[in-house]
């Protein structure tokens, strides 16, 4: 007896509408394996898809959970949250990865993550048509059980932690410097609000905070489109420059008189650029199409750390207006080509205004010229913002990873909410307080929680959701499904192989190869 096709139209958040080309595939529940008779309907009452294999309670009644809501995000909102959600502190460290594998190297680098992103994201909203989950961590509890579902929330809760540390980690490093260079104080000076520590508590407290006190993440579109606005100038920005700073450039150390007293320096590092020997200008001042030492097993890391949006892409999908794969999908793919352009100019421009010399921290190095810069200080303020108003967006997934873990069946509840938030901050700006390098955050967190999210649990639920009856394991989909949880494994063994041995050859994390 053939298996008719599902008319499941209640999601996971228990709203109901039209699927549309979403449910095009049957939906079988464990007893129609055996006796290929029934369809399934996914209404998970209060959390009891755990304790009774995903099947609806016989009243078909559902208490209102955490997640329940009705859609209501705009296409262009759900772009802009996103966009948001991609385009991140990663932006800082590219114009360094460039440095470190060339031009033509980085950007096949780039293209291929960026292509497996949106691959990854289409396995993704494909298993979670097939059961009618908007949930990494349920799908990981359709897949695999109880340890699916912890391995989901825990990598989703490591990942998004270091990301909102890397975020917070800037902030930290470049709003004293901002001040500074406003109020023209002494660098040496102890004044306290020249004090990272203080002035990324006082951040979080003031904005971030109240900004993930939000019940839904489709309220942040409006500051998400704002943040995407702050590196759109990033990126004119620094673009200017490479035109306008000539390599080699002269530290400022040399030009802080000049600096006070407002005059042109353009004379005095031309001077100082015209009395190098011509070869060494030419060593340090052509760019590079491909290049490996030691520092290029952090690019893929980075690189993957700057794609990483996994976490956001379900909670974006409940939430967007008359909900679709098909649409979603678009969304990501919209998100995913802005940012990956974006990401190309800033390596390009930040690479070719200073070459080798390029740190980790692209913002830190313009400082080496002049801290005074009011386009550079316009820069930081406008980076400091974006990163800021990204910090909410990415603290949504871990909140509701926690709950999924922790408190599956209960109903939401604004104590629970905002008590996760106000220690989820405390807990990471401990940690950016502590923390060494944003360099080490990238590599460590990339290398480990970034693959999970990006290659493997998106393959394997795949393969274990979708039914061998309509796509046995000999099918082109399931083959690469296979083949692309293994490149995640790959990837992971050697980002780690490769850091380690850099770590033990004496160039540290904490050094971040300076």
């Amino acid at each position: 007896m053939e298996p008719a096709e599902s008319e499941m139209n209640i999601l996971s958040n228990g709203k109901p509408h039209d699927l549309g080309d979403d449910m095009s595939v049957p939906m079988k529940t464990l007893a129609e394996d055996q006796n290929d008779t029934k369809t399934l309907r996914f209404d998970d009452p209060e959390g009891a898809l755990e304790s009774e294999e995903f099947l609806p309670r016989p009243d078909g009644k559902k208490p209102t959970r955490f997640t329940d809501f009705e859609g209501k995000t705009s296409f262009g909102m759900s772009v802009f949250n996103l966009g948001n959600a991609i385009m991140g502190s990663g932006i800082l460290g590219l114009a360094y990865a460039m440095a470190n594998t060339g031009i033509l190297l980085f950007l096949f680098l780039l293209t291929a993550v960026a292509a497996l992103s949106s691959y990854s994201i289409h396995l993704l909203l494909k298993c979670s048509g097939i059961v009618g989950i908007r949930s990494y961590e349920q799908l990981g509890y359709r897949a695999f059980g109880t340890p699916g579902k912890m391995a989901a929330g825990i990598a989703i809760t490591l990942q998004n932690i270091g990301a909102m540390s890397s975020y917070l980690y800037i902030v930290k490093s470049e709003l004293p410097l901002v001040i500074q260079a406003f109020l023209k104080a002494d660098p040496n000076s102890d004044l306290w609000y020249l004090n990272g520590n203080y002035l990324v508590i006082m951040v979080s407290a003031s904005v971030i905070l109240p900004l993930a006190l939000m019940k839904q993440l489709g309220y942040l579109g409006y500051t998400s489109g704002f943040s995407l606005s702050c590196m759109v100038f990033f990126l004119s920005a620094i673009t200017y420059k490479k035109f306008q700073i000539p390599c080699p450039f002269e530290e400022f150390t040399a030009n802080t008189t000049h600096a006070h007293l407002g005059l042109n320096d353009s004379s005095l590092i031309h001077d100082y650029s015209n009395n190098l020997p011509h070869e060494d200008n030419d060593l340090h001042c052509t760019p590079r199409m491909f290049t490996i030492n030691s520092q290029t097993a952090y690019t893929i890391p980075i690189l993957a750390f700057a794609f990483v949006c996994h976490p956001e892409v379900l909670p974006i999908y409940t939430e967007l207006r008359n909900p679709s794969k098909k649409k979603m999908q678009k969304v990501s793919n919209v998100s995913i080509l802005v940012m990956y352009s974006m990401y190309f100019l800033a390596a390009l421009f930040g690479y070719l205004t200073f070459y080798g010399n390029v740190e980790p921290e692209l913002l830190h190095t313009y400082n080496r010229i002049d801290p005074y810069d009011i386009l550079i200080l316009c820069v930081r303020v406008a980076v400091l913002t974006a990163v800021t108003l990204t910090v909410p967006i990415v603290l949504f997934p871990v909140r509701r990873a926690i709950q999924e873990m922790v408190f599956p069946s209960k109903s939401f509840n604004w104590l629970r909410h905002i008590g996760i938030a106000f220690i989820l901050l405390t807990f990471i700006n401990m940690l950016v307080i502590f923390a060494p390098n944003i360099l080490g955050i990238f590599g460590i967190i990339g290398a480990t929680s970034a693959p999970c999210l990006i290659f493997i649990f998106p393959a394997v639920f795949y393969i274990r959701i979708v039914p061998r009856e309509n796509e046995p394991m000999t099918s082109t989909s399931k083959i690469l499904a296979v083949c692309f949880a293994a490149l995640g494994v790959s990837f992971m063994v050697m980002s780690l192989s490769f850091i380690f041995i850099d770590w033990t050859s004496g160039n540290s994390l904490a050094a971040g190869g300076h």
